[in-house]
């Protein structure tokens, strides 16, 4: 294979998925346990009074017993709803605070190997400021990716300078991670932390202020996005903003902030491509071979469960048709959750989480029409090929 083949465009591709994939097990796990925690704390006694599920972080809404100066838990009450609420939003948030250091992380190990993994880890938890840290940048996810790939970098290239035989050993388990950290860290606070804030900060105060067709174009976009790849690393740009704004929103207690349909948005949109393929294999089957019908079958269960690349087997074969028709349905859903203004404070899920969702039945209908948007096309499109 040349180099032209394996350049620039195919190696960042890798790295990004290689970061992703490491960070998906702290969101799934993470982001399950909030919604757990959430669909608990609304069914806690007192709940809706207090909010509903949203409160669930909230010890005294959730009747938790606290040291009055410290804050700290005193006593756990076994059989109250509310107590397991809280415990288990807090276990969630635990795993979701590492997503971003994550992805960071593993990016930079894919690109310098385990000399990587610490600046990598570094320039992750300066992105969001883990554990208080005043050096926080506040960039999130943007500011991860780049980041991750300044940490990977800056290791490799270090991991190529000849140095002395005396202290080779020591080159990949301190020389590398320290420089690496170093230049890493210093390109995040000193360099990255204001162009990229005030373009973050930008965006969620855009974000803040739309409503009605504002939300509607942006869900559009991110419904594209979503399905382009079904997945892949433009589908998790995507979802990356949408859970990056959550963990903000959470964080500001504000059960109004539109970052809650974006995540909303997000996740219907993924939702759509395997649904709108597992619809048209029923609506017109001659279009569709046996192992192909048997893809829609499966592709009902990943719909179902926010996995976009039950899709991917459709797309695969035919992309030309498939790929334009799942991006117009997600579009289409996109824009309709936006419109609708359904909200949703959990980051993954699907109809597993639909108990938190704002007005679930017109996000049910969002995503009904968008897969029957998505089906009718890509039968259409097939249906002239034939």
């Amino acid at each position: 294979m040349s180099s032209a083949t394996t350049s620039v465009g195919a190696r960042i591709r890798t790295y990004l998925m290689t970061g992703v994939s490491y960070m998906i097990p702290f969101v799934a796990a993470g982001g399950i346990l909030i919604a757990l925690g959430f669909l608990l704390g609304s069914l806690a006694k007192g709940g809706a009074a207090d909010g509903g599920g949203i409160r669930a972080y909230d010890a005294a809404a959730m009747g938790v017993p606290t040291d009055a100066t410290s804050g700290a838990i005193t006593g756990f009450n076994y059989a109250d709803l509310g107590n397991w609420a809280f415990i288990i939003f807090w276990l969630g948030k635990a795993a979701f605070a590492f997503f971003i250091p994550v992805l960071a992380g593993y990016i930079a190990f894919a690109i310098a190997d385990r000399p990587g993994l610490a600046p990598g880890f570094v320039a992750g938890a300066l992105a969001t400021g883990l554990d208080g840290n005043p050096l926080g940048t506040g960039t999130g996810f943007l500011g991860a990716l780049i980041g991750g790939a300044i940490a990977g970098y800056v290791a490799l290239l270090v991991s190529r300078w000849k140095v002395a035989s005396w202290i080779r050993p020591l080159m990949p388990v301190v020389i590398i991670p320290l420089l690496a950290s170093l230049a890493a860290g210093f390109a995040m606070v000193i360099v990255l932390k204001v162009p990229i804030k005030a373009a973050f900060d930008g965006l969620n105060g855009w974000l803040g202020s739309q409503s009605g067709t504002g939300l509607a174009v942006l869900g559009i976009i991110l419904g594209l996005m979503m399905a382009f790849d079904m997945g892949g690393p433009v589908n998790k740009v995507a979802y990356g903003f949408a859970t990056t704004g959550l963990a903000a929103a959470l964080a500001a207690n504000n059960p109004g902030d539109n970052r809650f349909v974006v995540m909303a948005i997000v996740m219907a949109a993924g939702m759509t491509p395997p649904l709108g393929m597992a619809l048209a294999t029923l609506l017109n089957k001659k279009l569709y071979d046996e192992v192909e019908r048997e893809n829609g079958k499966a592709a009902w269960l990943l719909g179902a469960s926010f996995i976009s690349e039950g899709a991917i087997p459709f797309a695969a074969g035919d992309p030309l048709r498939v790929i334009p028709s799942i991006m117009v349905g997600s579009a289409v859903t996109g824009a309709l959750v936006g419109v609708f203004g359904n909200t949703l404070p959990a980051p993954h899920g699907g109809i597993f989480v639909f108990p938190l969702v704002g007005n679930v039945l017109t996000y049910i209908l969002a995503i009904a029409i968008g897969t029957v948007v998505t089906a009718v096309l890509v039968n259409v499109l097939k249906g002239l090929k034939k």
